[in-house]
């Protein structure tokens, strides 16, 4: 339950937590999807009339409403194609301890990019058009985490 705003020096401060624990059927485009990153492998879907290549796969094509049948293995490298680097602190919301950075992945071959964290990199040398590649969880779970991160390609 969120508090209200305090006011401290002219400054709001409003603090909360949000913990919102859920589930939902992943149905069959998404199960294959985390079953084939339990195997270290990324697949997207490929929309039969524009050929527009899918990743994260969608079922039916956004632009032409075709159905995407056709299943496309993608390799784990791609370019990164804008980012963020988070300073601060949260958390009940926080994937880890900031500072961290996240992007939107751009995997080769694909028409579409990904969110996901970026690590082993320097933040100082961190920049759009830069060439990266998933690193694979040791365990995998069968879920989006299974690619632990993304790190530039030396």
């Amino acid at each position: 339950m969120s508090e209200l705003p305090e006011k401290d020096e002219g400054i709001y401060v409003h603090r909360s937590g949000i913990k919102v624990p859920y589930q939902w059927h992943a149905g069959e485009y998404a199960t294959r999807f985390y079953t084939e990153l339990k195997d270290k492998r990324i697949w997207g879907t490929k929309c039969p009339d524009c050929g527009k290549l899918f990743i994260p796969p969608k079922k039916s094509c956004p632009e032409c409403f075709k159905q995407c049948y056709e299943w496309v293995e993608l390799g784990d490298t791609g370019t990164l194609l804008t980012y963020t680097i988070v300073r601060y602190s949260e958390p009940l919301i926080q994937p880890r301890e900031p500072p961290y950075a996240y992007g939107i992945i751009k995997l080769d071959g694909a028409d579409t990019g990904v969110v996901h964290l970026l690590g082993e990199i320097d933040f100082d040398k961190i920049k759009v058009g830069m060439r990266v590649k998933a690193v694979f969880n040791e365990n995998p779970e069968g879920n989006f985490l299974d690619i632990k991160y993304f790190k530039p390609v030396r």
